[in-house]
């Protein structure tokens, strides 16, 4: 068998696998071949497979099978290169890469929602050393993965969690976003490889999807077509990025940020490398290329909202220092601890945050503390984004703790968690769960 026989042989049984473990979806997808919503199916299959990671020939072939959009009915479509493809007659065809391309729209596909509350959960977390065990306690057993980067993580969490769900015969809901473009030449060890890509699609007792090329504040597309659950039972962030969260943009300005960056990191500009956008930034005598967004500033509380909305339990791991001093400064009440339009260094840190410096800097490895034992919790945390229907301008969280370290036992973790303890001039990572109100 020829290589390409051999990848379109893998495709057509990771589709089977899928359309096994996706009933509903399945069944929902007949209204996207009726005759008057066909040719908008076919452009946003062709779409979703421009985005998709997979290998050129399978996205080649889809474009091909699908008649470059061009058809007007399923008929017009060249039933053969179909049933190459998928093993499938042509309007099974169709439906089945609307499964396997994740168009399916929202409407017809009603994720579950957990029943638990904020009173329940944080009781759950104080008698459990491991956050993430709330999957096999909750009603509803879904994990948003944001900022998914290589599915370190996430390969971790399923197989420490799916098969136990599955002999309870429930099943673990897994969605993942990144905004890594699938294929880019930017990114390297942070892109998912395309094995462990198809293993988690493919695992039994996993409901699991990948948005790669998405940004966390902009999910409003996956939202409208019933690709994201309203909330998950958890919401987590492995790495919060730097300097992504590391600033935070209503308690510094633009120019300070800017300047800071430029000192710390170097100059930088906006280029093209290999015909896609990048950012090129000039440190010392080398000249390193990022994603182009690698050095947009969201800040501490953009994150912490989203994660709020998103999730009832919000987990963040291997929270580096830097980041780590900037959310926690959003999350104590009194605003001595978010002076304006000073960056937060190793020498002022002590005088910022007095005895709580003191008292987190002297946590060992694994200790956890809970932050209203410090000092009091900020009752009312500023909204980022627009409020939703009978949401309330302010928020905040019922509990929040904090962890030291990056790797625990018996605890999933990303790739980048496991490697902090060889970054010597880093200082240990750290842990927050925080429970919204």
């Amino acid at each position: 068998m020829n290589p390409n026989a051999q990848v379109l042989a893998a495709f057509r049984s990771q589709v089977t696998q899928l359309l096994q473990e996706r009933d509903k979806e399945w069944e929902a997808s007949r209204k996207l071949v009726e005759r008057t919503r066909f040719p908008t199916t076919l452009k946003r299959l062709i779409e979703e497979a421009g985005r998709a990671d997979l290998p050129v020939s399978i996205r080649d072939a889809i474009v091909l099978a699908l008649g470059h959009a061009e058809a007007v009915k399923i008929q017009d479509l060249p039933g053969p290169r179909l049933k190459e493809l998928t093993g499938l007659p042509p309007t099974k065809a169709v439906r089945a890469l609307c499964v396997w391309l994740g168009v399916v729209e929202g409407p017809a596909l009603q994720w579950p929602l957990t029943a638990l509350q904020s009173d329940a959960i944080a009781t759950f977390a104080q008698s459990h050393i491991n956050p993430f065990d709330l999957l096999l306690d909750a009603d509803v057993a879904s994990l948003l993965d944001l900022g998914a980067g290589d599915l370190s993580f996430a390969t971790e969490l399923v197989e420490q969690y799916a098969a136990p769900l599955h002999q309870r015969q429930r099943e673990l809901i897994l969605h993942a976003v990144d905004r890594l473009q699938p294929g880019s030449k930017l990114g390297g060890p942070l892109h998912p490889e395309r094995e462990r890509l198809n293993g988690l699609r493919s695992r039994p007792g996993l409901s699991f999807q990948f948005y790669g090329n998405h940004d966390m504040f902009d999910l409003g597309e996956l939202d409208q077509t019933g690709k994201l659950a309203p909330r998950y039972t958890i919401a987590a962030c492995w790495a919060p990025a730097t300097p992504t969260f590391a600033y935070e943009p209503t308690r510094l300005s633009q120019d300070i940020i800017t300047q800071e960056l430029q000192r710390t990191k170097g100059q930088f500009r906006q280029t093209l490398f290999s015909g896609e956008p990048a950012l090129e930034v000039q440190h010392g005598d080398r000249a390193l290329l990022f994603p182009p967004w690698k050095f947009e500033i969201r800040g501490p509380l953009a994150l912490l909202d989203l994660m709020a909305r998103r999730g009832r339990l919000c987990i963040l791991g291997a929270v580096d220092a830097q980041v780590f001093w900037e959310i926690l400064s959003q999350l104590l009440d009194d605003e001595r601890y978010r002076p304006a339009n000073q960056i937060f260094t190793v020498d002022n840190l002590p005088t910022v945050f007095g005895d709580i410096f003191e008292r987190l800097s002297r946590l060992a490895l694994g200790e956890t503390v809970n932050l209203a034992d410090c000092a009091p919790s900020r009752g009312q945390i500023p909204r980022v984004f627009p409020l939703l229907l009978g949401q309330e301008a302010t928020y905040r969280f019922r509990s929040v703790q904090i962890r030291r370290g990056g790797v625990f036992p018996g605890m999933p973790a990303s790739s980048t968690a496991r490697r902090f303890s060889d970054m010597v001039e880093e200082t240990p990572p750290w842990m927050l769960t925080l429970i919204p109100e």
